[in-house]
């Protein structure tokens, strides 16, 4: 079965999206934003989900991390918990 290694950072609106991704692009460091503006649990973690496994996400997020170019930031991604940066290490 297929499995992905990813972080994400996740935020309420489309606009702090957006401006979390131009520090990204200016060299700010994944990790850091997501200790400090990620709703998701694993902002703790630096943003980091871990491996995951097809169905195992929300759809946009799961489709994203299976379908879009590995190490590149993605995003902003809408699902039914906000929007969200995404970033793919790898893919099997």
């Amino acid at each position: 079965m297929a499995k992905a290694l990813a972080r994400h950072i996740l935020v309420k609106t489309e606009e702090d999206a957006l401006k979390l991704k131009k520090r990204l692009s200016e060299g700010d460091d994944f990790a850091q934003l997501a200790r400090r503006h990620s709703l998701c649990p694993s902002g703790k973690r630096g943003g980091d989900l871990g491996e995951v496994r097809p169905g195992q996400m929300v759809h946009a997020i799961d489709k994203a991390i299976f379908k879009q170019p590995l190490r590149v930031v993605q995003g902003p991604i809408k699902s039914s918990f906000g929007y969200h940066l995404l970033q793919v290490f790898y893919r099997e």
